[in-house]
C-alpha cells in the first residue's frame, strides 16, 4: 500500500471507530426568539440563549432499576420586553423590560420503568447585571434591527436563586414503537420563578425509549445496560400544558422589596401548546419547536407565541 494513503486510511479508521464508540459527554445550545416564527413581532418573552454540558455516569455501577444518570452544568439568559423594544413611554408598557442571567447544575435520573425525575438549581441575577439591554442592542444593531428604548425602565438589580424539580412517566406506547406518550410534571421554587404544571407529552415517528431519547437528552451514556429502540430519531412532538403561575419576577419586580419602576401582576394560570419535529443521530440532534402561551400578564398584552432552535453534539 501507497504511504500516501496511509494519512487517509487512519482518519477514516479513527471517524468509523468514534462514530461506533458509545459518547457520554454531550455539549450543544438552545435559542428561543419570536422572530424564528417570520411574524414580525418583538414582544414579551423576546429572547433566550442556554448553554449546556451533559455527561453520563457509568451505568454498570448503577442499582437495579435505575437506568442512567445524566448530570447537567447550563448557563443561560432570558429576555423580555414590553409590546416592542422601542416602549418610551413607561404609561403604555404592557410588560416590564427584564433581563434574567444565570448558571445552574441538574441531576437527572432515569429508571427502567421510563419514569424520571430531574432536580436542578440556578444562581443568577435580574436587572441591568443580566445585561440583557447589551445583549439586545448588540443583536439590533448587528442585525440592522429598529433603535430600542425603555430599558431605563427594566426591573431593578436582585440575586436570583431558584431550585426545580420534574418529573416525567411513559404512560402508554404502541407496539410498533411509532407513537407513546408520557406524562410531564413539574415544579419551580424560587426567587424569580415559583409554579407547577403538569402536561401529557405526545410523540409520532422512529422514537426511543424515554431513558434513550433526544428529547429527554439521554442518548448520551456510559456502559449502557438497554439498547436503544432506533440508532436514529426522528420523531414529531405536542405537548399541551397548564401552569399554576405563583410568582414571576421578570414580570412583577423582585419578591423581597418591589422598587421596580413597572410592574404587573401575572395571570395565576397559563395554558401552553408545544409542538416540533425533532431529528437525532448518536453524534447529533436538531430540535426544532413552536410554543404558544395564553396571556401571563394581568395588563393588555395579548397571547404570545415563539421559535426555539436546539443543537447538540456528542463526544467520548
Amino acid at each position: 500500500m501507497s504511504k500516501k494513503f496511509l494519512p487517509a486510511l487512519f482518519l477514516i479508521s479513527f471517524l468509523w471507530l468514534n462514530s461506533t464508540a458509545q459518547n457520554y459527554h454531550e455539549f450543544g445550545f438552545q435559542s428561543d426568539n419570536d422572530s424564528y416564527l417570520g411574524q414580525g413581532s418583538d414582544r414579551y418573552y423576546t429572547n433566550g440563549l442556554f448553554l449546556n454540558f451533559r455527561f453520563a455516569t457509568n451505568q454498570a455501577k448503577l442499582k437495579t432499576g435505575t437506568e442512567k444518570k445524566i448530570w447537567e452544568i447550563s448557563a443561560g439568559q432570558k429576555m423580555y420586553n414590553p409590546y416592542s423594544g422601542f416602549a418610551p413611554d413607561p404609561a403604555r408598557q404592557d410588560r416590564p423590560f427584564a433581563g434574567y442571567l444565570y448558571a445552574g447544575a441538574a441531576l437527572h435520573v432515569f429508571r427502567s420503568n421510563e419514569s424520571s425525575l430531574k432536580t436542578s438549581i440556578e444562581l443568577g441575577t435580574t436587572g441591568p447585571n443580566s445585561i440583557a439591554e447589551d445583549a439586545q442592542e448588540l443583536l439590533h444593531r448587528n442585525f440592522g434591527f429598529y433603535d430600542l428604548d425603555g430599558w431605563q425602565y427594566q426591573i431593578k438589580n436582585a440575586a436570583q436563586v431558584n431550585l426545580s424539580a420534574q418529573y416525567t412517566r411513559l404512560l402508554f406506547r404502541n407496539k410498533a414503537n411509532s407513537l407513546d406518550f408520557s406524562f410531564e410534571g413539574y415544579t419551580n421554587l424560587g426567587t424569580t420563578f415559583s409554579g407547577a404544571g403538569a402536561a401529557i407529552l405526545f410523540r409520532t415517528g422512529n422514537i426511543n425509549q424515554l431513558f434513550n431519547s433526544a428529547y429527554e437528552h439521554a442518548v448520551i451514556g456510559k456502559n449502557a445496560k438497554t439498547k436503544a429502540l432506533v440508532k436514529r430519531e426522528f420523531f414529531l412532538y405536542a405537548k399541551p400544558q397548564l401552569n399554576y403561575v405563583a410568582y414571576d419576577a421578570t414580570i412583577s419586580g423582585s419578591i423581597f422589596n418591589n422598587n421596580s419602576p413597572v410592574t404587573f401582576d401575572t395571570h395565576p394560570v397559563v395554558f401552553a401548546q408545544q409542538i416540533g419535529a425533532n431529528y437525532s443521530s448518536q453524534r447529533f440532534t436538531f430540535d426544532f419547536g413552536v410554543l404558544f402561551k395564553t396571556k401571563e400578564v394581568k395588563s393588555t398584552a395579548k397571547a404570545h407565541q415563539y421559535g426555539s432552535i436546539s443543537m447538540f453534539y456528542r463526544f467520548n
